[in-house]
């Protein structure tokens, strides 16, 4: 049986599966059935017959009501997706030459960034020839790496990247 859509259930008439394990509303199992004959029990009962599981040998139906199930499923997708994070890369962009409040600033933004689950790529550009200090660069981004040590690990260690040097912090797992 092809379904049209992954997350839609087969029911009543378009299950043509020969045998079906069938169990009722309150989730007792009544045996194996015939699909005409697990369709005809459900009607009379004034509920659908809707494929849970057709992975097993017979595949397993249960008589139920389509809407109310329908319902339930979308609701627990929906709390599934709330609970989801996706971890986005914030940046933090500086030059080298940065003065120590604006320094702490960026600190502080990274902080929030990590705590809040995100991963962090600071950057520091350079303009002309101040491509001469990478190591002053390297060492502000060591400083950084250090100063929020207690939060994140380092992901990527600095690495240059044309007129600019990158590294990334990823939250530490706690």
């Amino acid at each position: 049986m092809k379904k049209k859509y992954e997350n839609e259930s087969l029911i009543n008439k378009s299950i043509k599966y020969p045998k079906v394990r069938l169990i009722n509303d309150l989730g007792k199992q009544l045996g194996i059935f015939s699909s005409e004959e697990a369709i005809s029990i459900a009607s009379n009962q004034g509920l659908d017959l809707v494929v849970i599981s057709d992975k097993s040998n017979p595949p397993v139906c249960k008589i139920i009501d389509y809407g109310k199930y329908k319902f339930s499923q979308e609701k627990r997708a929906k709390e599934a997706k709330k609970k989801q994070h996706n971890a986005a890369i914030k940046e933090v962009k500086m030059r080298y030459k940065i003065e120590n409040h604006d320094y702490k600033v960026r600190l502080n933004q990274a902080l929030k960034f990590l705590q809040s689950g995100d991963k962090v790529k600071t950057t520091i550009t350079f303009r002309g020839r101040e491509v001469q200090h990478i190591n002053l660069a390297i060492e502000l981004l060591n400083k950084m790496a250090e100063d929020l040590n207690t939060i994140s690990t380092v992901q990527q260690m600095p690495t240059k990247d044309g007129k600019n040097i990158t590294m990334i912090l990823a939250p530490s797992k706690k």
